[in-house]
């Protein structure tokens, strides 16, 4: 039987309505954890990550969440569609199409793609952009068949050769500009694109479209770590205007969840449920 989440029995204020906490930024808390901790903070949006859902069972996820009353509000994540060999396109395109259903299943909307960085031995950039372009082609209307939207996430350019060939917004809306926006759109991830001066010119072209499917948060901080991945900053321990760039999103139409998606080894040494609490007050903080 449904229930609607309750608030903190503490004296913290509940979570705003749009707040959604990516699963990985309390990774340190099992699935039943999380969804506990969401209920006793008052959080009803949540963005998952495959493996942990997985390794849990998807229907069996899908089902906690639901009981608990919160939304999935992305499930991270789908792309790595660069590769060359037919074998490896072809896997790709499986494990993809496998990804759709799992949102599917877990009720979001939206499947975050990361699309892959340069194969082995490669310096073809354009040609590995074409590829994911040829892939989008037919998980599109796939996603589309499901109720899934694609939602291309560019990362920041340090990671162009290993993860991500697509770097800007620009990047990213030049391949979802190919397909119907119900099928295709872009993530707004504030620690990958903050840099990019032409950022907001892109994000009100996103809008104008309906293609901003997915807006998530991290703030900048440096020095960075030596494990690179596991550098976003809470919010306001770094460079980010997060109010600005909330307000930006919003000027372009989007009116969705808004996800905080930390990856930090100092925050996953903590207790999980002290790090959402502080991650809620942040939010309020420097984002509302």
């Amino acid at each position: 039987m449904s229930s609607a989440p309750v608030s903190s029995p503490t004296s913290e204020p509940p979570a705003p309505e749009r707040f959604s906490v990516n699963q990985m930024t309390v990774r340190q808390l099992s699935l039943p954890e999380l969804v506990d901790a969401c209920r006793e903070l008052g959080v009803t949006g949540v963005g998952l990550w495959r493996e942990p859902v997985r390794a849990y069972g998807v229907e069996a996820a899908a089902t906690l969440v639901r009981d608990a009353g919160l939304t999935v509000t992305t499930l991270c994540r789908g792309g790595f569609l660069t590769a060359t060999g037919p074998a490896e396109r072809a896997a790709a395109l499986a494990d993809n199409r496998r990804a759709v259903d799992e949102a599917a299943a877990l009720g979001t909307d939206v499947l975050i793609l990361v699309c892959g960085g340069l194969p082995a031995g490669s310096r073809d950039l354009h040609g590995a952009r074409e590829r994911i372009a040829d892939a989008l082609a037919e998980l599109g209307p796939y996603a589309e068949r499901h109720g899934v939207r694609l939602a291309v996430e560019p990362l920041h350019p340090m990671f162009a050769a290993d993860r991500c060939v697509i770097s800007t917004l620009a990047q990213a809306l030049a391949l979802a500009e190919r397909f119907p926006a119900r099928q295709v759109g872009v993530a707004v991830d504030t620690y990958h694109v903050w840099w990019d001066d032409r950022a907001p010119d892109q994000i009100a072209r996103a809008g104008a479209s309906g293609r901003i499917h997915a807006f998530q948060l991290a703030d900048w901080t440096t020095p960075l770590p030596a494990g690179v991945l596991e550098g976003r900053g809470q919010l306001g321990d770094g460079a980010i205007d997060l109010r600005a760039w909330r307000a930006r999103v919003e000027a372009a139409g989007y009116t969705g969840p808004i996800e905080v998606e930390l990856f930090n080894t100092a925050l996953w040494a903590r207790d999980g449920r002290e790090v959402l609490a502080e991650t809620v007050r942040r939010f309020t903080q420097h984002v509302v």
